[in-house]
């Protein structure tokens, strides 16, 4: 209660219809955003500025003491005595908030940390040259990821809201921005819960005294199924196929039953009944927003960090161990000179660290306003790099065993990658050491935890921007939204679960997600640099943190992260779609281009849209939100006496 202090921000939005108050604090250089919180009436008296009831105001999410707010100005007996209805309309902050620090950490820690941390930078980093990669990573996160980390943080803070509404206040034309992320975040959830159902296949399939995989003695196995381990002058030639590859194929997948795309084949009710499952922990892990996904990614962020140290120690100790670790790290300083190894090292750091997803929106805007996400975005970005350094320890030592036992080099059983390093590769080595069973049982609950966080963070990202949208309809039905979401996703994932489902999970991961991901990220970071305008951003940081980003940040975010998607996009080349022995036909690759375009097309859609339907023609100049706001404050100043107040 009482008057404003000496200098006080008054912002006004047309948009959310708002207003909020910026006061200084006793530090000078730091402002501490007051917002009005209920809906309210302002008047006019005798000179001052008052509320007919007491405001509810926040710092910092916190409520200040309730009283009467006005401006006090010198009596002026020609002042209009009776009271002048000012009408304000003002945004209640019923906004979701984390119940603590470290459930938002560990939060966009389990969404950046995933599977492909595990099998994907270790096969680039030996495939690129070994320890002479980590030069082009580190370069690659520092100029181009890291920035574009940190500034979708300070979005998501800064405007509390999700990946469609917040260009509102961005720029309104990039809007087809955000439903572009939401389709391709629904793409990934047609596929990428399919590789947890399978981890969830083996998670079962371990509880055995020997575990299937181990030998050739199995319904499923094939005349040419070979088993090298204990046993003495094995012949290992290119029909060869090992137990563990012959579980997945023939076993987990039943990939043999299908023709390829044109015939998939039925769908597998084991791996239906076990992706149910899968969703059914996410819904209930989501359903009641952050204060439920908070607590849950406690263990499911935590837990693959101490299996990840348990392999470690465990792979280390086996006979071969160093060999594929010298292979893992061994330098060739040749391939620096290559564009193709710098391109790699971009869009794993861009695809590890996931900006242009919506997640890093979705998950900072249930953020305090003066959290410290510059430091967030330090913190996870380095956790993110360094699991993915270690992951390939935990790999390659299990690869040098798998080499010292087939006698052969670690090149000849490092050809496998992608979800074939970790089902079938890794598994073959677990099931030939001492203690199979339960090693087998803690990896499977990694890949399972590992992948379950991801999906958290993904489908929040929907969940956020569509209900930020339509808060109208959606505010009070999130359980309903959050199940209508899940069916969606369970019912689009049948195509993944049938005999040929590998192939439709390979053609949307190459296709669904890509190249549309790194358009949308280069004109997400376009339009806040340039549209938007790095001075307002710079702006709204220090509103935030109370200092300005440097000048690396203002330069990276301006030209050398945009730059960076830009020629990433240009030399990114894809090798032949091939999976197994089967190569994708032309028509497939038509189809992914298709599934590709159904997501970014909303953007230039939307422009269109946009253009179109806005009164006026493009020549005209529409007076701006300042403009209007100005005007009121001048035809009120008379009779509300606004000095000392500056309109922002």
């Amino acid at each position: 209660s009482g008057g404003f202090p000496n200098q006080v921000q008054l912002s006004c939005c047309l948009l959310t219809k708002s207003i909020s108050l910026c006061s200084r604090s006793k530090d000078p250089l730091r402002l501490y955003p007051l917002k009005l919180v209920s809906f309210l009436k302002l008047t006019c008296s005798d000179g001052g500025l008052s509320f007919d009831s007491p405001p509810a105001m926040t710092r910092q999410d916190s409520a200040a003491p309730a009283g009467s707010l006005s401006v006090q100005g010198p009596s002026n007996p020609g002042y209009n005595t009776n009271p002048v209805p000012v009408p304000v309309i003002t945004q209640t902050d019923t906004r979701d908030k984390w119940s603590k620090k470290m459930d938002f950490l560990l939060s966009v820690i389990g969404f950046a940390v995933d599977l492909g941390n595990v099998w994907r930078f270790p096969y680039i980093c030996y495939q690129n040259g070994g320890g002479a990669f980590l030069i082009p990573y580190i370069v690659m996160a520092i100029f181009g990821g890291v920035p574009l980390f940190y500034m979708e943080l300070a979005l998501g803070q800064f405007h509390r809201t999700g990946a469609i509404s917040i260009w509102k206040h961005i720029c309104p034309i990039f809007k087809g921005i955000g439903y572009a992320i939401c389709v391709i975040s629904l793409y990934v959830s047609f596929y990428y819960n399919t590789i947890i159902a399978w981890a969830l296949f083996y998670f079962y399939s371990s509880f055995a005294s020997v575990l299937p995989w181990t030998n050739c003695d199995n319904a499923w196995n094939t005349e040419n199924c070979t088993n090298y381990f204990l046993k003495d002058n094995v012949t290992w030639n290119n029909y060869s196929r090992s137990p563990a590859e012959e579980f997945y194929t023939r076993n987990v997948l039943e990939i043999h039953k299908s023709d390829g795309l044109s015939n998939v084949g039925g769908v597998r009710w084991q791996l239906m009944l076990c992706l149910f499952l899968i969703f059914t922990i996410v819904y209930f892990s989501l359903w009641k927003g952050v204060k439920t996904s908070g607590k849950v990614v406690w263990v499911t962020a935590t837990l693959p960090y101490v299996v990840l140290f348990i392999l470690l120690i465990r792979g280390a100790t086996l006979p071969g161990a160093w060999k594929g670790v010298v292979f893992y790290l061994q330098p060739k300083w040749e391939k620096l000179f290559e564009t193709s190894v710098w391109v790699d090292a971009a869009a794993q750091i861009f695809f590890s660290l996931g900006p242009g997803f919506g997640v890093l929106l979705a998950l900072s805007s249930y953020n305090p306003f003066t959290n410290n996400c510059y430091r967030d975005a330090i913190v996870t970005s380095l956790v993110n790099c360094l699991t993915s350094f270690m992951s390939g320890f935990v790999i390659f030592t299990m690869l040098g065993y798998m080499a010292e036992k087939r006698n052969v080099n670690v090149e000849d059983v490092a050809r496998d990658k992608g979800p074939s390093l970790l089902f079938i590769t890794y598994p073959e080595a677990i099931a030939n050491m001492t203690g199979s069973t339960f090693f087998a049982i803690i990896f499977f609950v990694m890949m399972i935890t590992l992948g379950l966080d991801s999906t958290f963070g993904g489908l929040e990202a929907i969940i956020t921007a569509v209900m930020d949208e339509y808060p109208e309809y959606l505010a009070h039905r999130r359980e309903l939204f959050v199940l209508g979401l899940v069916v969606v996703c369970f019912l689009g994932s049948l195509s993944t679960l049938t005999n040929g489902g590998a192939y439709v999970v390979k053609l949307l991961e190459e296709f669904g997600v890509g190249s549309s991901i790194i358009a949308v990220g280069f004109l997400e970071a376009i339009a806040v640099s340039w549209f938007y305008g790095i001075t307002r951003f710079s702006n709204d940081i220090k509103s935030m943190l109370g200092y300005y980003p440097g000048l690396f940040w203002k330069v990276c975010w301006v030209a050398i992260s945009p730059a960076f998607l830009a020629v990433m996009s240009s030399l990114l080349k894809p090798a032949p779609l091939q999976l197994f022995d089967y190569k994708y036909p032309d028509w497939s690759i038509t189809v992914g281009y298709i599934i590709g375009a159904s997501s970014f097309m909303w953007i230039p859609i939307y422009m269109v849209y946009k253009l179109v339907w806005t009164p006026g023609s493009l020549k005209q100049v529409r007076p701006s939100n300042a403009a209007i706001l100005n005007w009121w404050v001048t035809t009120w100043d008379s009779s509300l006496n606004l000095n000392g107040l500056k309109l922002v």
